[in-house]
């Protein structure tokens, strides 16, 4: 059987499966969290010009809007060791086809891992050049899709087939201020949608695209061995490891702030005192988070020096730290020039699996480090149900009103597995 074959049995056969309560306290987390997500999204661009480009309300264009929305103020959850943020397409595709469906959360926790799996196989090499929410995104969300929609087997494998095919979206997109970025998990989980209603109409894809020698994994990767994104399939459930975002910008840079945040608690240290902040991270969060001088909401929310700045400045890096009267701030900037990114090797060397941060302040002449070794989020320091449910509120009530926020998110918490 060729490895999309392969999914399409483990993903049909495991209907007959009841989920565990584990599981599926997760799948919902993830599902209250792309909801947290989406509002904000959903009343900034690129959305709004999307709506305005495209008047069809089929399921495609929700897909392709909701997906846009849930990645734009880069509030979405993180698979740590696939580099990749799977809720914003797999879920927008779920949902676009259908949120009332019985088997709505069971669609989501398939898209998760199936997508996890390939996000993690292959790793920094694809993540060299490829944004993989965009590409690895499509699999989520044409696995999710196949599951709503109930593929046999056949029409299932042949989705993934498909989608391997419109898998697209480059790094180079948002190595400078543009709004690509989002468009890649919601092109993602447009293909996603497109894929599998194909293929339950009869349309067929080369089912050894992945493993092939000119396929996915050669094309994309460093030849891959499939069997690895394979292994646990069924019984490691990657969705219960999930990192749900604590700050409002690029996720490499979080073990950066919270480690500036400590440092400065335990320095006992006011903004003016600082004359120097050293910070030793792994390549991806100097090279993504690249912007030295950023002027817009996009260039803010991907430079290092301002997200540390911004928040030894005012505290935190939520939405309000990219408007424009905050990102031209003049405490913050003139902390900003103080903030000396590098790579540091040891913890460069432990990326993707760990994301941690070296972090040193110097102030009245004194000078002490901190090692942050991982993110306030990530699986090994979670969010809490609690905390999550106050970030949702945070994001969504503004948007749709407390009241309409607080009915939503308690329907989201009963969501029943089928």
């Amino acid at each position: 059987m060729h490895v999309v074959e392969r999914y399409a049995a483990w993903a049909t056969g495991w209907r007959a499966q009841p989920i565990a309560d584990e599981v599926a306290h997760h799948a919902r987390r993830a599902v209250i969290d792309w909801h947290a997500a989406l509002y904000p999204g959903l009343a900034v661009p690129p959305a709004t010009l999307l709506k305005r480009a495209f008047t069809a309300d089929d399921a495609r264009t929700q897909a392709l809007i909701h997906g846009s929305a849930a990645h734009t103020v880069e509030v979405d959850d993180i698979y740590r060791d696939g580099i990749y943020h799977p809720g914003a397409p797999t879920i927008a595709a779920a949902h676009a086809l259908g949120f009332e469906r019985p088997n709505f959360l069971r669609a989501v926790i398939v898209g998760y891992e199936i997508s996890t799996r390939i996000g993690a196989l292959m790793g920094r090499a694809h993540y060299r050049y490829w944004h993989n929410t965009g590409t690895i995104g499509c699999f989520g969300a044409a696995a999710a899709a196949a599951e709503l929609l109930s593929l046999d087997e056949r029409q299932f494998a042949h989705a993934l087939a498909t989608v391997a095919t419109f898998a697209a979206a480059l790094q180079q997109a948002f190595r400078m201020d543009s709004m690509s970025k989002p468009l890649h998990a919601g092109r993602a989980a447009e293909a996603g949608v497109t894929a599998a209603l194909a293929a339950r109409e009869g349309v067929t894809g080369s089912l050894d695209i992945l493993e092939g020698e000119a396929g996915f994994g050669r094309a994309m990767g460093d030849n891959p061995d499939w069997q690895r994104a394979l292994a646990g399939l069924g019984r490691d459930f990657h969705i219960t490891r999930m990192t749900f975002k604590n700050h409002a910008c690029c996720g490499h840079t979080f073990a950066a702030i919270d480690g500036a945040l400590a440092l400065k608690e335990r320095m006992r240290l006011r903004p003016g005192d600082i004359e120097r902040i050293e910070v030793g991270t792994y390549r991806a969060g100097v090279e993504v988070a690249h912007y030295r001088e950023p002027r817009t909401p996009a260039e803010a929310r991907f430079s290092l020096r301002y997200v540390v700045a911004s928040a030894l400045t005012h505290g935190s890096v939520r939405l309000a730290a990219f408007e424009p009267e905050r990102i031209n701030d003049a405490a913050t900037r003139a902390l900003m020039a103080k903030v000396v990114p590098s790579i540091d090797a040891e913890l460069d060397a432990s990326f993707p699996r760990q994301r941690a941060a070296r972090v040193a302040i110097t102030a009245a002449g004194r000078r002490q480090e901190l090692l942050q070794p991982t993110r306030k989020g990530d699986p090994d320091l979670p969010l809490t149900d609690a905390e999550l449910q106050e970030k949702y509120m945070e994001l969504a009530a503004p948007v749709l009103g407390a009241d309409k926020a607080q009915a939503l998110l308690a329907r989201l918490w009963r969501l029943e597995c089928a």
